[in-house]
């Protein structure tokens, strides 16, 4: 009898142990001293608490840590801004340049257009002056085909610079030949013929 006792006394002291470690554990990992959560997660709804979820520092070697660890956050953040400024400015040259390149495209895009237009009047020019000098040396063509006299009334009703035109044409044409622009100016009323012979010593030779 006295050995049942001693047993059914064992058994108690073992659950009365084992409930008192049990509590330990539930008051420390309610406390975040261990993880256990998973284990008395059940027990902590059946008592209306809420477990500790927060990671206590224990030793000053994990308040280094963490303090490295902030440390190391703080250089990355700095680093960050650092790079976004840096990102900022690239960006504002990048649209400066971008402006510069197409204020100087518009530039070239003009001083195209402007040498495009001097070509266009000068191959204008060079038709022109090519058409009046075909004419004018079918003038001289047809002049030397007709009688002196005809020739000269023709030519007297010009413009003193289309006669001045018609003579040096045909003198550079016939100038081998025999030329007939002075037997056509001794024709020629004497104060026409003067006047023309002082314009063809003052101006440059031009078809203009």
């Amino acid at each position: 009898m006295s050995h049942a006792k001693a047993l059914g006394k064992s058994i108690l002291l073992l659950i009365l142990i084992v409930i008192l470690a049990l509590f330990g554990l539930l008051w420390f990992d309610y406390l975040g001293l261990i993880q256990a959560k998973h284990v008395f997660t059940p027990v902590y709804k059946m008592v209306g608490l809420q477990p500790q979820t927060s990671v206590s520092i224990s030793s000053p070697k994990s308040m280094e840590e963490l303090d490295l660890d902030n440390d190391r956050y703080a250089k990355r953040l700095e680093a960050l801004d650092v790079r976004v400024e840096e990102l900022d400015k690239r960006e504002a040259d990048i649209a400066r340049q971008e402006e510069n390149n197409t204020q100087v495209a518009q530039e070239l895009e003009d001083r195209q257009a402007a040498q495009e237009e001097r070509e266009k009047t000068f191959n204008n020019e060079v038709k022109k002056y090519d058409d009046r000098s075909t004419n004018i040396e079918q003038i001289v063509s047809n002049l030397r085909g007709m009688q002196p006299t005809n020739a000269v009334a023709i030519l007297s009703a010009m413009d003193d610079q289309d006669i001045i035109d018609v003579l040096r044409k045909e003198q550079a044409l016939y100038a081998s030949s025999g030329s007939m622009g002075s037997y056509w100016l001794s024709l020629m009323d004497s104060t026409r013929a003067a006047e023309i012979q002082r314009k063809m010593a003052n101006k440059p030779t031009s078809l203009d």
